[in-house]
């Protein structure tokens, strides 16, 4: 039986934001070692985890659009202190849109049948199948690790 939260709360075990168009959960939360329902949408989550790291997400977003002049699918940096860095794989406003924690991604490979599809590895062995194609995630990945460049860079 899967457990349903009303609440969940990002962690340095958090290893990607799942959209879930389900009647009771709006979210799979993937961690190291286990997953997680979520009524809240992923969206609210990474806004929430923003809020409980001292800064809002149009703050967070705002000032990387400052600092690296990207426009769309802006990485964000949940916590710069516990080095919690996520991006996106669409808009955020897209429902479609999964939350990938940089520092869990493996690898990213194109999905064989369909090119507009890859599935990102994660180092716990997960595995997750989104409609986005390689180059784009890799793109994704190069702008996170700028902007934990830029982080570590002026710390």
């Amino acid at each position: 039986m899967k457990c349903i939260s009303p609440h969940y709360e990002i962690s340095e075990q958090t290893v990607a934001l799942i959209p879930a168009n389900h009647m009771n959960y709006k979210t799979i939360a993937i961690e190291m070692d286990r997953t997680i329902y979520i009524t809240k949408t992923p969206y609210e989550i990474i806004e929430r985890g923003c809020l409980n790291n001292f800064s809002s997400f149009d703050g967070r977003r705002e000032a990387i659009k400052h600092l690296t002049g990207f426009k769309r699918k802006v990485p964000i940096p949940i916590s710069v202190y516990r080095n919690i860095f996520v991006f996106p794989t669409h808009s955020f406003k897209d429902w479609d849109c999964c939350w990938v924690f940089y520092h869990h991604v493996e690898s990213i490979v194109e999905e064989r049948l369909d090119s507009n599809q890859s599935v990102i590895m994660f180092k716990n062995g997960m595995e997750v199948t989104v409609d986005v194609p390689r180059s784009e995630l890799l793109k994704q990945l190069e702008r996170t690790n700028l902007i934990v460049s830029i982080i570590r860079k002026n710390s």
